[in-house]
């Protein structure tokens, strides 16, 4: 029955039945106070402050809480999708302290925007696990997520080293500004295409992490640049979008695509890579799993000692080895 009610609270505050707000939802009236009141047997209210539920990432990532969450007794999450909107997420967060949450997992639209309101949930003695993008400062319990600079310069020794070992012009399609993972894929791609002087990043613009975004973006930067020789996206879905605007273009075999995420669904980035459409993808786990054991050792284990940084594995999904990559990481269809 809990199990239910979990689901269903999250279909509703993630946007799926009801499109404004975090939904209210009355705390289970013995709910779990972190600051004392921990411990096994007790009901205890999560919740997740969403960046965007449009991105397929993010759909995975509250797939991966919600399971999770499934297997703890007495764990009841709610999604909250803030749709791109940093006041959204700003109130989202503000009504879910009003709701006495008992743990926040916030996954920031922008990481600045963010900051007061996870510093004000921190403060009031709520604990706070910020997952994939980071916020401003140090108020907060523990963050969970990838290596973004590491990530990206794994991306840009690949092209350096494989995909453009004699030098190429390159399009640069990055993620939302402001969102931190954005500004370290750059970073860390720069640092790995060092090595090789004959590459060249001919433009880059934000294509805020949509495929529709990045198709538009990339449709505009192929005519301007009908001579690159590669498109290095700072997510898969934005590749893909690449890809068919350069498909529509007539430019599709003899541009080369790339994206980070590795998602193992039928639409994610290592089925594109095994089918031909991008070269590589970069493995970022959505941490949804880590996130809640973390939860789980503060709320029920009364762990007062959890690490303050999770760092995500990552690795490179090339067309050799991307089918047993996907079954690997649990991938169907």
């Amino acid at each position: 029955m809990m199990r239910t009610r979990t689901v269903l609270l999250a279909l509703l505050c993630s946007g799926a039945l009801v499109t404004s707000g975090a939904c209210s939802v009355e705390k289970p009236s013995d709910g779990g106070d972190a600051a004392g009141n921990c411990g096994s047997g007790k009901e205890f209210l999560i919740g997740m402050s969403q960046a965007n539920n449009a991105e397929p990432y993010r759909q995975v990532m509250n797939t991966d809480i919600q399971t999770a969450a499934n297997s703890v007794p007495g764990f009841t999450v709610v999604v909250a999708d803030a749709a791109q909107d940093n006041s959204k997420q700003v109130a989202d967060v503000e009504n879910f302290l009003t709701q006495r949450i008992d743990l926040l997992i916030i996954s920031p639209n922008e990481a600045r925007p963010l900051t007061a309101v996870v510093r004000k949930a921190h403060d009031r003695g709520v604990p706070v696990i910020v997952l994939d993008r980071k916020v401003e400062g140090e108020a907060y319990t523990a963050f969970v997520g990838g290596d973004n600079v590491a990530i990206g310069k794994a991306a840009g020794e690949f092209y350096a080293r494989t995909l453009l070992p004699d030098g190429g012009k390159v399009i640069e399609i990055t993620g939302l500004p402001g969102s931190t993972p954005a500004a370290e894929r750059a970073q860390g791609f720069r640092e790995g295409i060092a090595g090789n002087p004959k590459i060249e990043i001919v433009a880059s613009q934000p294509g805020d992490w949509l495929r529709e975004k990045g198709q538009a973006v990339a449709d505009a930067l192929l005519k301007t640049h009908p001579d690159a020789a590669a498109v290095y996206a700072h997510n898969d879905p934005m590749a893909e979008g690449a890809y068919l605007a350069a498909k529509a273009a007539g430019l599709h075999t003899r541009v080369r695509f790339t994206g980070i995420d590795a998602l193992p669904v039928p639409s994610g980035g290592i089925k594109a890579v095994e089918q031909g459409r991008l070269a590589a993808t970069f493995q970022y786990a959505t941490g949804g799993r880590e996130a809640v054991d973390l939860a789980r050792r503060i709320l029920i284990d009364c762990d007062r000692d959890v690490p303050r940084t999770t760092t995500l594995a990552t690795m490179q999904v090339t067309r050799e080895n991307a089918a047993e990559t996907y079954a690997r990481l649990g991938g169907a269809g």
